[in-house]
Order: C-alpha cells, then sequence, then structure tokens
C-alpha cells in the first residue's frame, strides 16, 4: 500500500487544517471547513452563510475525505446538501459494498494524496461494519492505481485544480514548496513511487 515516508513528520491537528482550508478556499470559494461534528456533512452556501465542508469530531481522515469529495464535486453539485448524494448506511451486502467503493475510488485516491502532501499514514474506507470478513485488497489496488492515473501526463484523468491547491498548500505546510504545477506533480509522483 503507497505510505508516506515519515521522516520529516510535521504534526497537523485539525485546528491547523481547519486553518489551512479556510485560508485556501474561504475567499475564492465561500467555504469554510468545521470539524467537531457527530457525523461529517456539506452544507451549500446560502443567502446569509458560507459554504461549510463539515468533518468528523477532530479526526483529520475525515477532514481530508471530506475535502476529497468537495474537490471532485461540480458547481451543480456544490449547491445541494451533501452534493445530492444519498449515502448508504453501514450495512451494506457485498453488492451494495462493490457500488459504494466504485464511487470512492477517485475520493479516496485524493484522499490519499492528501495524506501524503501533509505526511500522515493513509488506509482506504470501506466504511461498512457488515462485513467483518471483508477484503478491501482490490479496492486498495483500485485506489492507488487512481492515484497514478492522476498523476500520469498521459492521462486524460487530471487531478481537479482545488485538490492541487489544497496538495500544494499541505506541502507547503510542512515547508515545501514548488515554482510550477510541474514540479508539484514531480514531487507527487516521487513520492508514491517510493
Amino acid at each position: 500500500m503507497l505510505q508516506p515516508r515519515l521522516k520529516d513528520h510535521v504534526k497537523l491537528d485539525a485546528i491547523q487544517l481547519i486553518s489551512l482550508f479556510n485560508q485556501t478556499f474561504i475567499e475564492m470559494f465561500d467555504t469554510e471547513l468545521i470539524g467537531g461534528a457527530d457525523e461529517p456533512l456539506y452544507r451549500p452556501m446560502t443567502k446569509t452563510e458560507s459554504a461549510k465542508v463539515i468533518f468528523r469530531e477532530d479526526y483529520i481522515s475525515s477532514a481530508f475525505h471530506e475535502i476529497s469529495h468537495w474537490v471532485i464535486a461540480g458547481n451543480a453539485r456544490r449547491l445541494l446538501e451533501d452534493y445530492g448524494y444519498w449515502y448508504e448506511a453501514d450495512g451494506r451486502d457485498t453488492n451494495q459494498q462493490k457500488a459504494f467503493e466504485d464511487v470512492e475510488i477517485k475520493p479516496q485516491a485524493i484522499e490519499l494524496l492528501f495524506h501524503f502532501a501533509a505526511n500522515i499514514p493513509f488506509r482506504v474506507s470501506v466504511d461498512n461494519l457488515a462485513l467483518p470478513e471483508y477484503d478491501a485488497t482490490p479496492f486498495k489496488i483500485k485506489v492507488e492505481k487512481q492515484v497514478l492515473n492522476f498523476l500520469s501526463s498521459h492521462s486524460s484523468d487530471q487531478l481537479p485544480p482545488r485538490a492541487l491547491s489544497f496538495i500544494r498548500a499541505l506541502a507547503q505546510n510542512r515547508g515545501l514548496s514548488f515554482n510550477t504545477q510541474a514540479q508539484l506533480y514531480e514531487w507527487l509522483s516521487e513520492s508514491v513511487s517510493h
């Protein structure tokens, strides 16, 4: 499984992450990150309030996951609560689980890259306690292939611009800077290939 090298680990807490996200996106997208919730949720902007990407408790991985959905969502989806998706709660059967994973490949691939940029360990989430013996290996492989596809210069499936902006902000938080997008892609490619 792709994992960051933790030798230059910089501790990132929920408060720092919220600040980093808000500094990066609140002005341009009128969207803020909020932690401490019992359940994650996306609330679209109203006439009086910014849009809100809400994550569970103070869990960095929950924040990264919710942000990954936000960076993928287009303009129309960002006008809808939870982007207009209906969430199939824990308790999915095997067929429902496979369908869930099919729509989670890209968000979790982006989430993996956020973890890399922040130098925090990552693991895929099948988000289903009803299948305790479930083998997530095929899903992990699909997520890793999607990461490599996002980073391939030959792929038509590129990272969303907001994902790149946040990856850059996370890397800068660690003291890394990139003069060009090509340098950022090169760093990501080298990071995930080791």
